[in-house]
């Protein structure tokens, strides 16, 4: 298998061959998902809720992102390693940012830093982009902004809202970004996003017409003890064990079986 980069990916959505994506934050599962073929390994700000066990991402710290970015890193070799930026270490400033994504990349082993936010955050997007920093961005349901969404809910239902999702993608894409992460969307505005951009975009929660899908590793293999989100499913069940979930997964990425429905919007 081909090391993935920014560039396959845009051939990969060019192609119209599904891009996988899951979370991990350790060496032994960023080693399972890399042999299996999984596209994207993402070190995910998520950790707070699934490793740290708190209520939301916003306790987590630059450098637990570091380190569990440095952990993964040990343990791929083909998949490109996307990993969040912290609440707090980049809305200041683009120079903010810039540091705290030197730092992911230097200290983390991050190949792309992802970032919350639109049109709000194109100026710090096209910073980090002509510093050679590639950048995914992440629109719709943004769990660094919890409390000013008034929770975990769907975005972009109303016409205004949709268009203004809209607008920021693009805008986005003009900044620089890589790629973009769609999360809880309805399916129809997901799939208009993705045929408006020449960047992937990846859903989770967003229907099947994403250019790729993303799962939290814990949510698909039902090992997080609280109640896992509509859009998610557990690969577990029917399989013998962990590798076979995880290349069940991305078997059902890469032919459009996943998501259903049943997991979108």
């Amino acid at each position: 298998m081909k090391t993935v980069t920014v560039e396959s990916l845009r051939s990969m959505k060019q192609s119209g061959e599904r891009i996988s994506c899951l979370t991990a934050y350790d060496y032994s599962f960023a080693s399972l998902l890399d042999r299996v073929g999984v596209d994207i390994i993402m070190v995910g700000d998520s950790l707070g809720m699934v490793m740290q066990g708190h209520d939301s991402t916003l306790p987590v710290s630059l450098k637990d992102m570091i380190y569990h970015s440095r952990c993964v890193a040990q343990g791929r070799s083909r998949a490109l390693q996307v990993v969040d930026l912290s609440f707090g270490s980049y809305q200041e400033s683009p120079e903010s940012a810039l540091r705290s994504a030197s730092r992911l990349m230097s200290k983390g082993g991050a190949q792309v830093v992802k970032l919350e936010g639109g049109a709000v955050m194109a100026e710090t997007v096209a910073f980090l982009v002509a510093r050679g920093i590639p950048v995914c961005g992440h629109l719709g349901l943004t769990p660094q902004s919890v409390h000013q969404l008034s929770g975990y809910r769907v975005q972009g239902k109303d016409d205004a809202s949709a268009a203004t999702l809209a607008t920021d993608a693009l805008a986005l894409e003009q900044a620089g970004a890589s790629l973009i992460v769609l999360e809880a969307v309805p399916a129809e505005l997901a799939r208009t996003i993705s045929e408006s951009l020449r960047i992937p975009t990846i859903g989770i929660g967003a229907g099947v017409h994403c250019d790729g899908q993303v799962l939290v590793l814990q949510d698909m293999l039902g090992l997080y003890p609280r109640p896992s989100p509509k859009f998610s499913k557990n690969f577990m069940q029917g399989q013998d064990g962990i590798e076979a979930a995880v290349q069940a997964y991305v078997d059902a990425v890469r032919s459009g079986s996943f998501p259903g429905s049943e997991h979108s919007f």
